[in-house]
């Protein structure tokens, strides 16, 4: 078992308090967005075996069979095949969807033959792996998810009566589900930039006024608002309103697949996700946006979001299931006095405490307080005890 030591990255999203009070650090003024466990090259969590810190990617690198498993490296390569983080948002991330694996192959494959540098602010794959997620509440936590069914998103326009809005709201009734979604999209991202920022605004003011009274939508209304107000004029803001709006309790979880566009909106959560940096956006960001590339990875289906709660086991573990082998994540509630709950070996693990105190027994014993996180080696036997949460990130095969 080793101790991870990790990076907090400043993204402009994030939180100012959350993941200091996460970790018991006073706040440093600045957003802390998200803090990453794992063996990414863009920010590596560090260990030290009594050589001095190292980084977990040098380490894994130095004998991955020894560290990931045979069985790993034979499935996904000389690489931790998973990137954990905490996520703390109190503003949008940008609206985005991610590649499939074919659809990232490609991607890179274009951009390296173009010659577009990796660190290139306008590249879109920076690697060749897709990027399945899941996020997992701690608080509640809001978000946009997947297409609205288009009768439903034209009448949330449509109630927002501003006239520039309805040749949206006839395409959302006249046509075909994808055929609809795609053609409202494609409209509103590609519409004269000053002439959609006068619908946003008159858009998020309806919102605004919207959201303020009972009703089955006024929630999503409110976060449409709050969209505007950071990004005040962003056609981004009217393509948010084609997306699901939900909420988190703390506990529950979302699965984004490839093609499904979504964006986090503010709370703090735990995110597994496979080993990748591909995304592709389309609004409420300063960053590179390629629309047309967008709209060739997106799927135009309508699909209600599906709110993953664990389910528990005889052993304690308590699975979030998803239809992916790169990444397998659980949790275990703990109770002072309890019986030590052991932990299959086969694969690498990442496991985070979330809240209380825990002990780690395996070859030694190792301690966390809540926001601290270790990385056990494939085959290594450990048990956890004590009076907390801790999340466990590994392997589904």
């Amino acid at each position: 078992m080793d101790r991870l030591v990790n990076t907090v990255r400043p993204y402009a999203w994030g939180s100012l308090t959350a993941i200091p009070e996460l970790l018991g650090v006073e706040p440093t003024g600045e957003p802390q967005a998200e803090m990453w466990m794992g063996a990414h090259p863009g920010a590596p969590s560090r260990l030290d075996r009594g050589e001095g810190s190292a980084a977990l990617s040098d380490v894994i690198a130095a004998d991955p069979e020894r560290e990931l498993g045979a069985g790993a490296v034979r499935a996904f390569g000389p690489r931790l095949p998973f990137l954990l983080k905490v996520l703390a948002a109190a503003s949008p991330l940008s609206l985005q969807v991610h590649p499939d694996l074919a659809q990232a192959k490609e991607g890179f494959a274009d951009e390296e033959a173009r010659g577009v540098p990796v660190d290139a602010p306008h590249r879109n794959y920076k690697d060749a792996n897709h990027k399945p997620e899941l996020i997992c509440a701690l608080t509640p936590f809001d978000g946009l998810c997947g297409f609205r069914d288009p009768d439903e998103a034209a009448a949330l326009l449509a109630a927002l009566e501003v006239d520039s809005l309805k040749p949206y709201v006839d395409i959302l009734h006249a046509h075909p589900e994808s055929h609809a979604l795609r053609e409202v999209l494609t409209a509103v991202l590609t519409a004269d930039r000053e002439a959609i920022a006068d619908t946003v605004h008159r858009a998020a003011a309806a919102a605004e006024r919207l959201g303020a009274l009972d009703g089955p939508h006024a929630p999503a209304y409110a976060a449409y608002a709050a969209i505007a107000r950071h990004y005040p004029g962003d056609p981004g803001v009217i393509a948010a309103m084609l997306l699901n709006f939900v909420t988190l309790q703390p506990g529950e979880a979302l699965y984004l697949g490839a093609g499904i566009p979504h964006a986090y909106l503010d709370g703090l959560g735990v995110e597994i996700m496979a080993n990748s940096d591909n995304v592709l956006r389309c609004g409420l960001t300063p960053k590179h946006v390629d629309v047309p590339e967008l709209l060739r990875v997106v799927r135009f289906e309508s699909d209600a979001p599906a709110v993953l709660r664990p389910e528990a086991d005889p052993s304690g573990e308590e699975l979030y299931s998803t239809p992916i082998d790169e990444f397998r994540l659980s949790r275990y509630v703990l109770a002072e006095g309890a019986a030590p709950r052991r932990l299959p070996s086969s694969g690498p693990q990442i496991l985070l405490c979330v809240a209380g105190e825990v002990s780690l027994r395996g070859d030694g014993e190792l301690r966390l307080s809540r926001g601290e996180s270790a990385f056990v080696r494939a085959g290594e036997e450990v048990s956890v005890t004590g009076d907390g949460t801790v999340f466990r990130a590994t392997l589904t095969a």
